[in-house]
């Protein structure tokens, strides 16, 4: 029984991926799953899956063929008083949606699975180690909590019938002292891969609602993907407008600020972070900058132009520049890191036109397995 459970278990499952991977276009365009994200689950609606369920009346009241009666009363007071549902009658089939609990490691692999995702190379493993404790071996000693029954066993087996002592017509084997075995372990360190996302993001007058919201919503599925990939992951959020500063999540998604624009701002401050708290040795780094691709001046695009070559690019995996489209953004900036950074596969440049452009934005810039 619980073999059939677990198989019915795991078809379900595999029907609700099949959904999720179905909708999943839809469900990143529009953000939904961020909202009804847990600690470590999504919670997802799922359309057209109707799951048998055993429905009871509103009163306790003898069912079908029992208490009195005579042939033809109704069934109930709804039928007989002609109480119906309101509305017109429909031809079309009703909806029925079902919320399921989805892990965000599956959800990642849902994800890679839909855009052919390749699995991260690590840059390097870091001198951060993490010691676990692995059975290696058997011993003579150690605790009875550890004590392995199978090799004791075949320890007394051998002993009673070299001794002569096993009787084949009553195969009683009793484990004495010396036949007890135990388990070894030895204890093993592993580098861990470590990993940090710096978010940059454009918060000056020209960034409204719209764009922030799409913001939030691809930076949501990167999160998913790379930790995923890596056991330990920090966010780093950093807005800007003229000036740059550090933040936390929920300010960096909620700000509402005005003014002008200088990128170089906020590049310092990222390469002052990587600088002061995560050694390339140590770090896999992802910084992703989002903007609507207004700068101050050629100047400070010249200027950002440095620090990246200097300060940022020798030091991270990839450096990831999202424009999101805006009706007040001039759309320069992209097109300054393309021409200055033509065939240099550690800067990816996307455009973002739309919330139908998030997917493949996503794609653009973890397509490449850095």
């Amino acid at each position: 029984m619980s073999l059939k459970i677990d198989q019915d278990h795991s078809r379900f499952r595999n029907i609700v991926r099949g959904k999720i991977r179905q909708n999943l276009r839809r469900y990143i365009s529009q953000g939904e799953m961020i909202g009804r994200k847990g600690k470590d689950l999504v919670s997802i609606p799922i359309p057209q899956i109707d799951i048998p369920r055993f429905t009871f009346g509103d009163k306790q009241q003898g069912g079908v063929g029992q208490g009195d009666g005579e042939p033809g009363d109704p069934l109930s007071e709804s039928e007989e008083e002609g109480e119906g549902g309101q509305g017109k009658a429909g031809k079309d089939a009703g909806d029925h949606a079902l919320e399921v609990d989805v892990t965000l490691d599956e959800l990642a692999e849902i994800l890679g699975e839909e855009l052919e995702l390749p699995a991260i190379e690590n840059k390097g493993k870091s001198r951060i180690v993490s010691a676990k404790d692995r059975y290696t071996g058997i011993r003579t000693v150690g605790p009875e909590s550890l004590r392995h029954f199978r090799r004791t066993y075949r320890e007394a087996l051998k002993r009673a019938i070299s001794s002569g002592l096993y009787d084949p017509g009553n195969p009683l084997v009793v484990p004495q002292r010396e036949d007890k075995r135990y388990r070894s372990w030895n204890e093993e360190t592993e580098p861990v891969a470590n990993a940090v996302i710096i978010y940059m993001m454009d918060v000056s007058g020209s960034m409204g609602d719209e764009q922030k919201e799409i913001v939030r919503i691809e930076s949501f599925w990167i999160d998913t993907w790379l930790q995923k990939q890596y056991k330990g992951i920090e966010s780093r959020y950093i807005i800007h407008d003229a000036v740059a500063r550090e933040v936390d999540k929920e300010t960096f998604f909620r700000t509402r600020e005005s003014g002008g624009t200088m990128i170089s701002s906020a590049y310092k401050l990222c390469a002052g972070l990587i600088e002061q708290h995560y050694p390339p040795t140590e770090w896999n780094i992802y910084p992703f900058h989002f903007s609507d691709g207004d700068n101050w001046s050629m100047d400070d695009t010249l200027t950002c132009i440095e620090i990246l070559k200097n300060d940022i690019l020798p030091k991270v995996n990839v450096f990831s520049y999202g424009q999101v489209e805006s009706p007040y953004g001039s759309g320069q900036f992209i097109k300054d890191l393309r021409e200055h950074y033509a065939g240099d596969d550690r800067v990816i440049v996307s455009e973002i036109r739309d919330r139908d452009a998030i997917v493949g934005s996503i794609k653009d810039f973890l397509g490449k397995g850095k």
